[in-house]
């Protein structure tokens, strides 16, 4: 079969960039941005790269919309017929594309987000924070609807969890890219600026291309403590009272920023990062104390910078803004600590008291950092109830803008993050405690035992140093008895000795497989009657914290009854709690994959049983989520205004009864869907052999060497059984074999089982569950290939699995269509289509590319030396993969 000529291939590849229905600036950025790839491929790569990047594109475009098997078997013989280090450099080509049509997608929707704001009305987006306050104010009343907005709490918590493929470096390229985008738009059309932002952009491309896309080493615990905190630097620490600041705006109406803010800090983020032990001997006590000295570091830098900001403009004269008599009181005690320095700022500014008193706070926050214990703060309580003084100061002298301004920003800050940034949170596996206490119970302590009670020491010294809310939540994994919570207890005080005073611990039970989420309730009713649980539950007003696992439960069981299981686990605890009078807040374990319990997090709030939210939520944000939501300001605001709307419905009295009386209505839809899905996800996972098949129609066991984080793959067992499997190399594997089966396998059969189309479509518009659940299998499938798929499977020599895999690809595919409407998947969601048509084919290239890596693996000798030129293309395209689909694990 001949391949195209240069004007086919270019009518070709025109015909399908046009046909994807993209905003005109976006479908210019990416035609701006792909055109100076083209050029750096041109100028940087080895001779008749671009020119073979093209053949390949061109391709797999005309495979992609042909869909004939002549068509797809021309694109797989091009990639085939590559050198290895020519395909080497297509990988990496395909993957810095990628990059760019992921930027200019991201930008787009800061665009769009900044041309919202400066329209009339942008505060009432319908899923805004005041927009939902408006709707519950006409359900419950203003009162009450103000009584939960000023208890609302959204917790996320960032996890190191390997499943950010792309190294930092690659991110920090694509990040100085985004700026100059932004320059480039700025600019003028076709002047000198707009001409450097361009030559600029090309420059930072080249880099880009040069920067080797893997990683030469796993990370280590410290190295992922640092990429976290370049999200708070550069990102959450003003973003979140930014996003405090845009609702109480919009609450407030002609007052805005001259009363006393209506809304109460909302945002507490946690991190598992330099925590989580479960599976990882590389997080010890050591690795846990230093994440936090990290954390604080960076938070009371950042403190410092705007107190000594805000200081430094607060130029108002004692005669037109005298200070009351707590400030002249604050003054006098900060003169007594810091003589020297209050003596030379009283001279530069000599009737400017409040500057005065501010400039001194951010000397003492900066003693906070450096542990200058004459001068320090003993907690960030004090440095919050001195800002107040300064701020009831100016309000009383009629400066109330200056009172409720950037001062108020700043305490916002130091109510959000105090001295500790993020909430540390250790988990580790309760069968590593049982074996510890039995050590310890027969007089013994070996190595790893020392380890263990050196944490809960690592914990007391975090709690004294940073605070009580520095670090103090538990997590217990594969929590399957209160004995299993209750053993926490004993080892703190274990660790401290007789003598001794254990840390404040808040000890969290997770429940995570099918089995264990079933027996939640009955566990929850005996521990919270343990002398250890019942005394903290009086100290902290009868407040407890359970977390559920989406991950483990999903490979357990199957998607679809893991997620019908998990909701019932979450009905009969906030019922129970209820009941016993506790404050229930349900930690959510959702990874950013669909098959971990990813996708949109507002409708999935929205779709909770009644009382499980009650104005809380709590979730990890893993991997390439945390940069996908929380990297860029405005994206990261967005989020999290449609995230605490969404909780604030979630407990509308509508909202509650709408899903209350769903679930009883499909209760028996519920039941077949759980049953048949069960069935058909055990006749696949429990064939025999199925383990090592998987290993081979899948790079899972390669994924394990790459270097994404410092967590093993594995718990320790082969692939003789995926027991032991992390969820993480699951969901991967099957991600990148273009079948994401985690995310879907089971439906098909489930709605077939019920049968009845007209009443699924009726459970479609009026179940919240149901809706949630097929649109996230709508995605799935979307990103799946059949064609791509097959040759995956092909690599087995189980006809048999393979046949049952894409049996239920298509009955799945087909009755999510027949559900949802129309004639394709995400017909009714028209952006999230196009994002993945526009990316399919050159996601196709590098599943070329990837499963001829494979096949030269699975068929090489095993006695043969390793084969490290196709493990490396195999690896690369991986990573191409992954920014491709925009998830991993």
């Amino acid at each position: 079969m001949q391949e195209f000529t240069q004007t086919e291939a270019l009518d070709l590849v025109g015909r399908f960039e046009a046909g994807q229905e993209l905003p005109e600036k976006m479908r210019a950025d990416v035609r701006l941005l792909g055109a100076l790839l083209g050029r750096v491929l041109q100028e940087s790569g080895s001779p008749g790269l671009y020119e073979d990047v093209e053949r390949l594109r061109t391709a797999t475009i005309h495979a992609y919309t042909d869909e004939t098997a002549e068509a797809f078997a021309r694109a797989a013989r091009i990639a085939d017929g590559f050198t290895i280090a020519r395909a080497d450099e297509v990988a990496r080509a395909f993957t810095c594309y990628f990059h760019l049509v992921n930027l200019a997608e991201e930008h787009q929707r800061v665009r769009t987000l900044r041309e919202r704001e400066g329209r009339p009305g942008s505060q009432d987006a319908t899923d805004s924070i005041a927009a939902a306050f408006s709707r519950l104010a006409d359900e419950v009343g203003h009162d009450t609807a103000l009584a939960r907005l000023q208890g609302l709490r959204f917790h996320p918590v960032f996890t190191a969890h390997p499943t950010e493929a792309r190294r930092r470096a690659v991110s920090s390229s694509i990040r100085r890219l985004s700026e100059l985008l932004d320059e480039y738009d700025a600019s003028e059309r076709a002047g000198t600026a707009q001409r450097r932002a361009e030559r600029r952009m090309l420059e930072e491309i080249d880099v880009l291309w040069r920067t080797a896309p893997l990683r030469a080493e796993k990370p280590s615990p410290t190295d992922e403590v640092r990429a976290v905190m370049a999200v708070f630097d550069e990102t959450l620490y003003t973003a979140v009272p930014h996003v405090y600041r845009r609702v109480d705006d919009a609450l407030q109406e002609e007052g805005r920023g001259a009363r006393p803010p209506l809304v109460r800090p909302f945002v507490r983020v946690g991190s598992w990062v330099g925590g989580d032990r479960d599976g990882n001997p590389f997080v010890t006590a050591t690795v846990t104390r230093k994440a936090a000295a990290i954390a604080s570091d960076h938070v009371l830098r950042g403190l410092e910078r705007t107190a000594l900001r805000i200081g430094r403009g607060l130029t108002l004269d004692a005669a037109s803004t005298p200070p009351s008599r707590a400030l002249v009181s604050l003054w006098q005690r900060l003169r007594a600590a810091d003589e020297e320095a209050a003596a030379e700022i009283a001279q530069r500014s000599p009737d400017e008291q409040h500057r005065r008193i501010l400039l001194l706070l951010a000397r003492k926050i900066a003693a906070t950092r450096t542990r200058d214990a004459d001068l320090a703060y003993r907690d960030p309580e004090h440095l919050r109830d001195d800002l107040r003084i300064v701020q009831d100061s100016l309000a009383s002298a009629g400066a109330a803008r200056q009172a409720y301004g950037h001062l108020q920003q700043l305490l916002w800050q130091v109510e959000t993050y105090g001295f500790h940034l993020a909430e540390l949170e250790v988990r580790q596996h309760s069968a590593v405690h049982a074996a510890v206490l039995a050590e310890l119970d027969a007089g013994t302590s070996s190595e790893r035992a020392e380890e263990v009670l050196e944490v809960f020491r690592a914990i007391a010294f975090i709690q004294e140093r940073f605070g009580p809310r520095a670090a103090g939540r538990y997590i217990v994994s594969f929590t399957q008895s209160a004995d299993d919570l209750a053993a926490v207890h004993r080892l703190a005080r274990y660790a401290v000795g007789e003598d001794g005073t254990p840390p404040v611990l808040d000890v969290i039970p997770l429940f995570e497989t099918f089995a264990d989420l079933r027996a939640a309730p009955g566990i929850l009713a005996e521990i919270v009657d343990h002398p250890d649980f019942a005394a903290r539950l009086d100290a902290t007003g009868r407040r407890l914290e359970v977390m559920l696992g989406y991950s483990d439960s999903s490979k357990d069981v199957g998607p679809v009854a893991a997620n019908l299981a998990l909701y019932e686990a979450q009905a009969e605890i906030a019922a129970w709690a209820q009941r016993v009078g506790i404050e229930l807040t349900l930690f959510h374990g959702r990874g950013g994959a669909l098959g971990r319990g990813g996708g949109p997090a507002n409708s999935a709030i929205l779709a909770q049983p009644p009382h499980s939210v009650d104005g809380r939520f709590k979730l990890t944000e893993q991997g390439e989520v945390i940069f996908a939501r929380y990297a860029d300001p405005a994206i990261a605001m967005r989020h999290i205004d449609q995230v605490g709307a969404a909780i604030l419905l979630a407990s509308s009295p509508s909202n509650e009864e709408r899903n209350r009386s769903a679930a009883e209505r499909y209760a028996d839809v519920a039941a077949t869907m759980d049953t048949a899905s069960r069935e058909r996800f055990f006749s696949l996972v429990k064939a025999p052999g199925f383990a090592p098949w998987f290993a081979r129609v899948t790079p899972m066991e390669e994924i394990g060497a790459l270097a994404l984080g410092s967590r093993p793959a594995r718990r320790g067992l082969s692939v003789e059984s995926l027991a032991d499997l992390r969820a993480i190399p699951w969901v991967f594997a099957w991600t990148q074999a273009r079948i994401n089966l985690a995310g879907w396998f089971g439906l098909g059969t489930a709605l077939d089982a019920v049968g009845d189309e007209e009443r699924l479509r009726a459970g479609y518009r009026e179940w919240p569950l149901l809706r949630t659940l097929i649109d996230n299998v709508a995605m799935s499938l979307a990103k799946a290939d059949e064609r791509i798929a097959r040759h995956y499977l092909d690599l087995g020599d189980r006809d048999d699995l393979a046949d049952l895999v894409m049996a239920e690809m298509r009955l799945t595919r087909e009755w999510t269509i027949r559900v949802t409407g129309g004639d394709e998947l995400l017909a009714t969601k028209p952006v999230l289509q196009r994002a993945v048509k526009m990316r399919s084919p050159y996601v196709d290239a590098l599943s070329l590319l990837q499963l001829r890596a494979l096949r030269a693996l699975r068929d090489a000798d095993a006695k043969a030396p390793r084969d490290a030129e196709h493990e490396r293309l195999l690896l690369l395209s991986v990573s191409g993969v992954a920014a491709g689909l925009q998830n991993t694990g």
